[in-house]
C-alpha cells in the first residue's frame, strides 16, 4: 500500500519480537512509501518503548525521524473536549 497510518504508536514497550517485526516493516517502507506515525508521545521519549534492542531502535529512530515531517499540534484533545 501506498500509505500506510500508524495510530496510538506505541501504547506499550515493545517485546523482542514486535520491535524486530516493526524495524523490518520501517525498512521495507523507507525512501519508498509514505507512513503516517500518530501518537501523543514526545518523539524523544519513542525511544523508551523500544529499549528491548537498542541496535534496532536506533536503525528504527534513525529512518523514521531523519526523513520526516513532523506536526506537533497544541492544545486540548477533542477526546477531552467531547467528554465534558
Amino acid at each position: 500500500m501506498d500509505l500506510l497510518i500508524i495510530d496510538d504508536f506505541a501504547v506499550r514497550k515493545m517485546d523482542g519480537q514486535q520491535l524486530l517485526e516493526f524495524m523490518e516493516l520501517i525498512e521495507d517502507r523507507h525512501a519508498r512509501k509514505s507512513t503516517i506515525i500518530m501518537r501523543q508521545l514526545k518523539v524523544a521519549d519513542w525511544y523508551d518503548v523500544m529499549l528491548s534492542n537498542t541496535a534496532a531502535a536506533d536503525a528504527i529512530m534513525g529512518r523514521i525521524v531523519h526523513t520526516a515531517y513532523r506536526f506537533d499540534l497544541k492544545g486540548e484533545t477533542r477526546h477531552k473536549q467531547q467528554n465534558e
